[in-house]
């Protein structure tokens, strides 16, 4: 694998967007003087990442976002664009300013007639969600945290579950972002680069719109099961990871039975379950998840109810997960997921007094380039950590090579011990991305050295 404990990517996220067919930058004035500056950048959302940056532009307009990035041209410092730092890496790291649009206006921009919806970069996908859903409209899925920025999870292709359902970003239809020059651009699906952007890393530029794709609102049932067995899902991982519109599936690895199944199943669409499916039985109680408050937990009694308060675990008005935690995770072919995970559970022994919760998940094929489902459908492995880092680094680098086989590529915002060689193997058009962000921002203004490691730039 060419790693080492010590390489670990630990800790950061980021966003931006832009493209070769992309329209000609707008002319923006501001008052740089009133810029909200904070030297702290703080730490990320689980403090598993430091920030090493010595500024942070708190924007409260893309006027002001706009002004950041091209203070930075002028003085040739480098910038990254900051989210909700949902991240437990380096990735949205820099050395020179942040710049967070945590703080610019949601401003949602509705287009029936094209089923899309046009939002700031740092809006959460839970506000957008409710707005939508006041408005009759939805998403076509969500992670499982409603608190992530729409702009740092399309670009680190961040996702929710269901085997017909691709990652947040295969909603993307068009980016509005500042580039290398401090000028504002749109790049749209379709455009040349887009499938570099998609999933772009932050890597050339600070995005500040997205367009998103929109569905009619729709109506989710969530039920957990329990005492389904290991071998129940390894003997046909298909049959039951495809069981509902969504399905996530929370285990240990030594375990003779999968801890719980949460099906998240679309009202009208899907089939109801057999009592006894798989061999379980739904629980008729709420449940306790990595050792969180069961309170911040989304409705899981089989109760129907709207699919923002549905297709998410947590509450938006919760705290998200266990917060403590350190997450790691790798997909695969979901062809492969049967050995994939025999190959993890031989490491049950060593993983399990690390772990938290291990989550199963499914994510759809798709054509972006730098998206972990690129090209195949996709089984996604999660491990959420206890804050163990010298443990958890450890156990890594055994992970992956149980995993090499398959190819198995890691989430960009997660721990893990890949290099720039081992990424170019697993990701098959990662050179091609790096020739884009290199034309868009040849200085590398936007780069830094987590992906300058990982082969992502090369400037």
């Amino acid at each position: 694998m060419g790693t080492t404990p010590g390489s670990i990517h630990h800790l950061g996220r980021s966003r931006a967007g832009r493209g070769g067919g992309a329209a000609p930058g707008r002319a923006v004035r501001v008052n740089r003087r009133r810029l909200a500056l904070m030297t702290d950048a703080g730490v990320t959302w689980a403090g598993t990442h430091t920030f090493a940056a010595p500024q942070l532009v708190v924007a409260r307009s893309i006027d002001e976002a706009v002004a950041a990035v091209r203070d930075c041209v002028d003085s040739g410092a480098p910038v990254r664009a900051l989210g909700t730092r949902h991240s437990f890496n380096d990735i949205a790291d820099t050395t020179g300013t942040l710049v967070t649009l945590t703080e610019v206006p949601a401003d949602p921009v509705l287009d029936a007639a094209a089923h899309t919806v046009t939002v700031g970069a740092g809006t959460r996908y839970g506000i957008l969600a409710s707005w939508l859903e006041a408005h009759g409209w939805a998403l076509h899925n969500m992670g499982s945290l409603p608190h992530i920025s729409v702009a740092g999870a399309t670009q680190t292709g961040t996702h929710g579950s269901g085997i017909t359902n691709g990652c947040l970003t295969t909603a993307v239809r068009a980016l509005e972002y500042i580039d290398a020059n401090g000028d504002v651009r749109t790049v749209r699906a379709g455009d040349p680069d887009f499938p570099a952007l998609a999933v772009g890393l932050g890597a050339f530029g600070v995005i500040t719109r997205v367009t998103l794709a929109i569905e009619p609102t729709y109506t989710v049932a969530q039920s957990i099961w329990r005492g389904i067995g290991w071998d129940t899902l390894l003997d046909s991982p298909k049959a039951l990871l495809s069981a509902a519109y969504s399905l996530s599936v929370f285990t240990r690895w030594g375990t003779p039975e999968l801890e719980q199944v949460w099906v998240k199943a679309k009202v009208g669409v899907d089939p109801a379950l057999a009592p006894d499916w798989m061999g379980g039985a739904a629980m008729t109680h709420h449940t306790l998840l990595a050792e969180g408050n069961p309170a911040d937990l989304t409705d899981h009694d089989g109760t129907p109810g709207p699919w923002l308060t549905r297709l998410p675990h947590f509450r938006l008005d919760g705290t998200p997960s266990n917060g403590n935690e350190i997450q790691t995770e790798y997909v695969v072919d979901l062809a492969d997921a049967a050995a994939a995970l025999r190959a993890v559970r031989a490491l049950a022994e060593a993983i399990d007094p690390l772990l938290l919760i291990t989550e199963l998940r499914t994510i759809a094929a798709d054509e972006l380039w730098l998206s972990g489902a690129y090209r195949r459908d996709t089984l996604a492995i999660h491990f959420t950590w206890r804050p163990l880092a010298q443990e958890v680094a450890a156990v890594l680098p055994a992970v992956e090579e149980a995993l090499a086989p398959f190819a198995a590529r890691p989430h960009w915002g997660k721990w893990h011990a890949f290099d720039a060689t081992r990424l170019d193997e697993v990701h098959p058009r990662l050179g091609a991305a790096r020739d884009v962000f290199e034309r868009l921002d040849p200085a590398g203004r936007f780069a830094n050295d987590h992906l300058r490691r990982l082969g992502v730039r090369a400037s």
